[in-house]
């Protein structure tokens, strides 16, 4: 189970803007509906996307975007 972690600084940030960015072009949607699903539906934003920073920043964009949807399909969360 991931522990729960705030953002701590300006790259975690930055990184998790990117990933709530780039999921709702992938998804076609608002990007307020992507974060209100990370935070308010679930807590994929400071339970996974946070806890994972050291390893998710170092990975593509595609690769992201993918993971992510996994998650959200793995947690049954919808935009």
């Amino acid at each position: 189970m991931m522990t729960n972690e705030e953002i701590k600084n300006f790259s975690e940030l930055e990184f998790a803007v990117f990933c709530i960015e780039n999921v709702a072009a992938k998804l076609g949607v608002d990007a307020e509906r992507v974060y209100q699903a990370f935070t308010e539906k679930s807590d994929i934003l400071n339970g996974y996307i946070v806890p994972e920073y050291e390893t998710l920043h170092t990975q593509s964009r595609e690769y992201i975007v993918d993971d992510l949807l996994d998650v959200m399909k793995e947690r049954k969360v919808e935009v």
